[in-house]
């Protein structure tokens, strides 16, 4: 099974409660009922173990996903690309990471 891992910071001009209401009202409900997501996971970032310092990204969206071909058929609906721009409207450069578990 794959995990979409997306890291991303909020662009300076989005208010963080508008994208965190957006995102609990309209992302988190309609991508996490896709046939294709198992699991739709939504972690802001608190801090660094043992540092000080600032965690790079202030978000990460956790996506498990039973069936690539079909995840790619899911986001390209009407309704999915409109979630899309709207994501776009508050993330600044997210990165998309591909991944698979290793081991058991």
């Amino acid at each position: 099974m794959t995990t979409l891992v997306v890291l991303f910071n909020l662009k300076t001009t989005a208010d963080q409660a508008a994208y965190e209401h957006w995102a609990k009202t309209t992302d988190l409900p309609v991508a996490g009922a896709l046939p294709s997501v198992d699991e739709f996971r939504l972690l802001k970032a608190q801090s660094l173990l043992m540092s000080d310092n600032k965690p790079p990204y202030q978000y990460i969206e956790l996506i498990r996903v039973n069936d690539m071909a079909q995840f790619g058929q899911d986001v390209s609906t009407a309704a999915m690309q409109k979630v899309a721009a709207e994501f776009q409207q508050f993330a600044d450069s997210p990165l998309f990471i591909l991944t698979e578990q290793v081991g058991g």
